[in-house]
């Protein structure tokens, strides 16, 4: 598969396959909210939007980035979102990184978003759909984030080698900038476990497609058997 690793301000155009990346957090937290139930998740382009969202719809998860802040339910944080029963809910996402990259290519045919938790299946969906090309967009600091390329990285070539190692990917990850500033405490909205959480490889079964819904950019979780059970099946 031909991979190409850009950052947001790096996309001219909107490519044919997308795969956006962001590991601390938002993809993380992304993926435990399916694991906790959620249907599915709006990405929003702006705080603001996600509170006008969630004025209209009471019922749906309002998250966002940093402390607490009136009018969110939830912060970016899978330490602390995985103790909160979200069965059914609809989630309005707002991220600094993760959410403005998947809205930069809203466009594409095929958009996934991941993170370590969903790398394998997200690697078999690209695999399944026979994709020849994909652009990882790696969301992070600028398109620099370590811990983002090496998990777009180890995407793409599991995309390609089903049992590619990723032993040296996980440890550039957890000795990244990010890592260490969620270890510090510098970010805000942060449980002590947050980084073992997005260090976690293949913690969930699912991929995690965006697709347009009435000009609202929604995620929505899409099992991908492994290859044993197919086989088995």
């Amino acid at each position: 598969m031909d991979a190409r690793f850009l950052g947001i301000a790096e996309l001219a155009e909107a490519p044919s396959v997308a795969v956006v990346v962001d590991v601390m957090r938002a993809f993380t937290v992304a993926a435990w909210a399916f694991a906790q139930g959620a249907e599915k998740i709006v990405l929003a382009e702006s705080l603001d939007e996600a509170l006008a969202l969630k004025a209209h719809h009471p019922d749906w998860v309002a998250l966002k980035d940093g402390p607490p802040a009136p009018g969110f339910d939830a912060v970016n944080s899978p330490g602390l979102l995985r103790s909160v029963d979200l069965g059914g809910r609809t989630v309005v996402q707002k991220t600094t990184a993760g959410t403005v990259g998947a809205l930069a290519v809203k466009e594409a045919s095929l958009v996934l978003c991941a993170s370590f938790v969903v790398a394998g299946a997200t690697a078999r969906l690209l695999r399944t759909r026979g994709c020849a090309s994909a652009t990882f967009v790696v969301t992070g600091d600028d398109g620099h984030a370590d811990e983002d390329l090496a998990c777009a990285q180890y995407i793409a070539r599991r995309a390609t080698e089903a049992e590619a190692d990723a032993a040296e990917f996980l440890r550039r990850a957890a000795e990244s900038r990010a890592a260490a500033e969620l270890t510090a405490g510098v970010r805000q909205g942060v449980h002590p476990d947050d980084v073992p959480l997005c260090l976690e490889l293949d913690r969930f079964p699912f991929a995690m497609v965006a697709s347009l819904e009435d000009s609202l950019m929604v995620l929505r979780p899409r099992a991908v058997p492994s290859l044993t059970d197919a086989a088995a099946g």
